[in-house]
């Protein structure tokens, strides 16, 4: 003051008294801003967890106190370790397979012209909840090749390379010649040239018949030859027809297959034409007529992929889907930061473009791969919707999971205490992700 005074300048007002600093009165006033989301954190956020691991501790009742021995379940349950099994294969193969598709999708979107285009159409499934894909992927591996997409791609491709069977229903009707021989039927006795044999069959719906079939007719005898007929010996109207010969109404099996057997080895073969009609040469006189069991094998229909074997790999891929456009948009993210100049670098060096991509772009982008991996592996350990929608009740235990095992012993077997220990254990495992992924990005701030 005195060296103001001296320089001729007025002293300033002095400060009122009782009146807090600058930096006082934002921290309350910060303090108050973030009062009430303090009070849902800790009403929905600290609260539940304490009072789980509390109830862990006891019994299903709620009164008696179990020490660790829901924690001992967890490990002689056969459900749960199935469970804890699954859950190791969701947080290996889902996490990678999602960003792996990102990565690829990524780059090779970032030099066409509609790159945009095919980004937002794999994004498109993140606005899609778990329950409606879980609907949808439900029908895309329903077991029926009519419904399920799934089966109706893999049943053409395997009908394009081995057809199946129009005739899996057949069989020799009353007064047939045919006995049962393996999966098909053979000739009780054997045939001659210039006699024309009758192979009647019933057992296939009108509407299963194949295409080109035409009314059946009789064969006529040839000289030298084995003729005959295999046709649907069936009239509909009671009274109407005879059996044992072909009727007006009556359809010829199109494309049945007629072997002709001498001391068990094939001689001679042929096809039956629209009407079931057939022609064999000299070589099957005196043998006898086999109709093999390819004629009568049941359709393709496709592959299990809600069975116990393939019901896990189905879901995940469900779950990759949905999740790889999230990837790919990180990634893509990332991959607009990476310097030009080192790929350029690369490739004037002599580097292949697969060379660019393995030693320079991946490696630049290990950071963010880290993240989509460390994110993804912490969503997969709580996955639960695609689960319990997508796997039937017959294998659903076999796609058990930790959080629906939580649900199961929760609510469907009244064991709470159980259930919280499931919980505690999720959370144990989310955890160490969780400060794994939070000091990376601390890191990355840093830099």
């Amino acid at each position: 003051m005195a060296s103001a005074a001296a320089a001729g300048t007025p002293p300033g007002p002095a400060a009122p008294r009782g009146r807090r600093g600058v930096t006082g009165t934002r921290r309350t006033v910060a303090a108050l801003f973030l009062l009430p989301a303090l009070v849902l954190l800790g009403a929905l956020v600290v609260y539940p967890i304490g009072y789980s691991v509390v109830r862990s501790f006891y019994d299903s009742s709620g009164d008696g106190f179990a020490g660790v021995d829901n924690y001992r379940t967890l490990f002689t349950d056969d459900g749960i370790r199935t469970a804890l099994r699954n859950n190791v294969v969701w947080v290996v193969f889902a996490p990678t397979v999602s960003t792996a598709l990102g990565l690829v999708f990524a780059v090779l979107t970032e030099r066409v012209r509609w790159g945009t285009a095919f980004k937002l159409v794999v994004f498109m499934p993140m606005a899609i909840s778990m329950l409606a894909a879980g609907i949808i992927f439900r029908l895309v591996y329903d077991q029926d090749p009519d419904k399920g997409v799934a089966n109706a791609v893999w049943v053409g491709v395997h009908d394009t390379f081995a057809q199946s069977s129009a005739f899996p229903k057949a069989h020799p009707g009353r007064s047939s010649p045919l006995r049962p021989d393996g999966g098909g039927f053979i000739t009780e006795a054997p045939v001659r040239a210039g006699r024309p044999v009758a192979l009647p069959l019933v057992g296939v719906a009108p509407d299963r018949l194949p295409d080109g079939v035409r009314e059946a007719v009789a064969a006529r005898p040839e000289p030298g030859k084995v003729t005959g007929t295999a046709w649907q010996d069936f009239t509909r109207g009671k009274g109407v027809g005879k059996l044992g010969v072909p009727d007006p109404s009556e359809v010829g099996y199109a494309g049945m297959r007629i072997e002709a057997v001498k001391d068990g080895e094939v001689v001679a073969a042929a096809k039956a034409a629209g009407d079931g009609t057939f022609t064999l040469p000299a070589a099957a006189d005196g043998a006898r007529l086999r109709l093999p069991e390819s004629n009568f094998r049941e359709p393709y229909d496709g592959v299990g992929w809600l069975g116990p074997a393939l019901v896990t790999p189905a879901i995940i891929g469900a779950y990759v889907w949905m999740w790889a456009g999230f990837a790919m948009v990180l990634i893509a993210a990332g991959l607009a930061g990476v310097p030009r100049e080192l790929l350029e670098a690369a490739r004037v060096d002599g580097a292949t473009e697969w060379q660019v991509f393995r030693k320079v772009t991946v490696p630049l982008l290990a950071p963010v791969l880290a993240v989509v991996v460390v994110t993804l592996m912490i969503n997969v350990l709580k996955v639960f919707d695609l689960v319990f929608i997508i796997a039937p009740g017959s294998s659903q235990d076999d796609a058990n999971v930790l959080a629906l095992e939580l649900y199961r012993k929760g609510f469907a077997e009244g064991r709470p205490g159980v259930a919280s220990a499931i919980s505690v254990f999720l959370l144990l495992l989310v955890i160490p992700v969780m400060l794994f992924n939070m000091r990376r990005l601390r890191r990355e701030v840093r830099r």
